[in-house]
């Protein structure tokens, strides 16, 4: 086996058509948006032979914690691999990357695989020295909907309350939807955003950052804005990403004034429409935590399960430690982490 870079998109983009369990954090325009942040990232592929039969976007990572390199919700292999051809592939893969991370002065190797949670995916990442993050930096668990099914049989398997709430908000003659590719609606959402950031205390994320993102995936015709107005104003936007046949409510904004409207549940069921009419299996809700809990998830998780669907979780968060300087960074996530009620 050999780990080599990929430079050609084709080849990448084909190898997740034939894959299931994926995101777009691994997708070729992830890294684009990366590149646009400035930030330094490798696209490597581990090759068996002339087969290629695993991916990993890598991207390092400088932080006010330290350096480290991270593969979001990667590494990616293969559907034909049995358990110790992937331990050999990991292995592989992480001789390359501790090269790369003595070169980039980096403390740790982070992979955050979106892998069916069982002890078996547990421990083959243990067997080559990985350990549990203290702190996970992408979901580690999210919200799924088969949207194979018509919509009419979506509709059903939808709790009451939202299937209700969904008509209700398209009935009402002062709420309008609609779709924009427009760069300009992205400083609206960066508005409501920063709205929502003072009142529920978390860090938004900066315009450049949106602005960015938006550009990167809408260049491949692969986002749109779902735009809720009210009387005329602005009140509600979903940034969605379709790749690889499938939606990911990536995003979501909503005048806090507003709350009690239900134009958030006619905003989701337009971009799940959206998804089906793009050809797309499944919608990805992006982020799951249990209803009951004090995680600052659990309220719009409640939300999202109301449109039906399961629970995907995934293996937890793994750091492989390169120097010493990782012990402290692991202190302040910690913190952090019990800090943010996660």
């Amino acid at each position: 086996m050999q780990v080599k870079e990929i430079s050609k998109k084709q080849i990448w983009e084909k190898f997740f058509s034939e894959i299931t369990q994926k995101t777009f954090l691994q997708s070729w325009a992830w890294a684009d948006f990366n590149k646009s942040m400035g930030n330094i990232f490798w696209r490597l592929g581990v090759f068996d032979n002339e087969n290629l039969i695993a991916v990993c976007l890598i991207t390092k990572i400088k932080a006010k914690r330290g350096v480290f390199l991270l593969a979001p919700h990667g590494p990616v292999i293969g559907k034909k691999t049995n358990s110790s051809q992937k331990i050999q592939i990991l292995t592989v893969l992480l001789d390359y990357l501790k090269k790369i991370a003595k070169q980039e002065k980096a403390s740790f190797i982070r992979f955050s695989p979106i892998w069916e949670k069982t002890e078996e995916n547990t421990q083959m990442l243990s067997k080559i020295g990985f350990k549990q993050a203290p702190i996970h930096v992408h979901p580690e668990s999210s919200w799924v909907l088969d949207i194979k099914p018509s919509e009419d049989e979506l509709l059903m398997n939808m709790r009451k309350t939202t299937r209700y709430l969904i008509k209700k908000s398209l009935k009402n003659k002062d709420i309008e939807i609609f779709k924009s590719h427009n760069i300009e609606d992205i400083e609206v959402f960066s508005r409501l955003h920063n709205q929502n950031a003072g009142r529920q205390h978390f860090m938004p994320f900066s315009l450049e950052y949106l602005k960015n993102e938006f550009q990167c995936f809408s260049a491949n015709n692969q986002a749109e804005l779902f735009i809720g107005k009210y009387k005329d104003e602005i009140i509600a936007i979903s940034f969605v990403i379709f790749w690889s046949g499938i939606g990911f409510y990536h995003h979501a904004v909503l005048s806090p004034k507003f709350r009690n409207l239900p134009i958030s549940y006619g905003l989701q069921w337009e971009a799940i429409k959206e998804a089906k009419n793009r050809g797309c299996s499944f919608y990805d809700f992006w982020g799951y935590a249990p209803p009951k809990s004090r995680h600052p998830w659990a309220g719009p998780t409640l939300f999202k399960m109301g449109f039906g669907g399961y629970m995907k979780d995934y293996v937890k968060t793994q750091d492989y430690v390169i120097s010493l300087k990782y012990y402290p960074t692991f202190l302040f996530e910690k913190i952090r982490k019990f800090k943010r009620g996660f």
